[in-house]
């Protein structure tokens, strides 16, 4: 798309710099996307070093796995401060830069639109938030001509999935997963990536306020009727 990138980082300074340097015309600025002051102050030194913003993606996630009865309010809080309030923070942050002809993709998840894996049932809220956080921009923001999209990937192979399992535990993760899908697959960052790029693009121009589900075709949503 040759587009300069501004790559948002909270922890992992080393990580996000070794990327920037692996990307041309791209820089790393640290921010936690739940604290609107941050975001606010990010802003200022993308301006700054590299200018107008056109195409934010709300990439930034949390997630605590814990079944309800287990609730804990600070993991409650936090995956909500970030998975939700961050995607709010960072819009604001850029409203002006994207009038006339920006473009927003939110990363949800399938778990927002109700999947049956176990343990995610105050995380998979916080990400039906954002489904319905983009479907109301789209409308709230509609006489900016801002396009906001998002993409809700099933289980993909991160290190926030992964990050702390030994490889018996990501080959049972692998294999639970994988016989959900009808491609008897999982999914990988770029499968993700290949999304975001034509929602950020052109090609999907007359795409608005819509939700990409990429997640190989999951079998295992919850169906109940109302």
């Amino acid at each position: 798309m040759g587009a300069r990138v501004a790559i948002n980082y909270n922890r992992g300074r080393d990580e996000a710099e070794s990327l920037a340097r692996s990307i041309p015309d791209s820089m790393a600025f640290q921010a936690d996307v739940a604290s609107r002051s941050q975001v606010n102050r990010m802003a200022e030194e993308i301006h700054s070093k590299m200018g107008k913003v056109d195409i934010i993606v709300n990439n930034a996630g949390y997630w605590e796995l814990m079944d309800f009865v287990s609730y804990r309010e600070d993991a409650m809080d936090r995956m909500f401060a970030v998975n939700v309030k961050g995607g709010i923070n960072t819009v604001l942050a850029f409203l002006d830069d994207l009038k006339g002809k920006g473009i927003v993709v939110n990363i949800a998840s399938n778990a927002g639109i109700g999947t049956a894996a176990p343990n995610t049932t105050l995380y998979s809220i916080t990400k039906a938030a954002v489904i319905m956080l983009t479907k109301r921009l789209a409308f709230d923001l509609r006489d900016q001509h801002i396009r906001i999209n998002a993409v809700a990937p099933g289980w993909v192979e991160t290190d926030m999935t992964i990050g702390n399992k030994n490889s018996s535990e990501i080959s049972d993760l692998e294999y639970y997963f994988r016989s959900r899908t009808t491609l008897n697959s999982v999914g990988r960052p770029e499968d993700i990536a290949d999304v975001v790029a034509f929602l950020a693009s052109d090609d999907s121009r007359y795409i608005n306020g819509q939700v990409i589900v990429a997640d190989g075709g999951r079998m295992d949503n919850l169906t109940h009727g109302i």
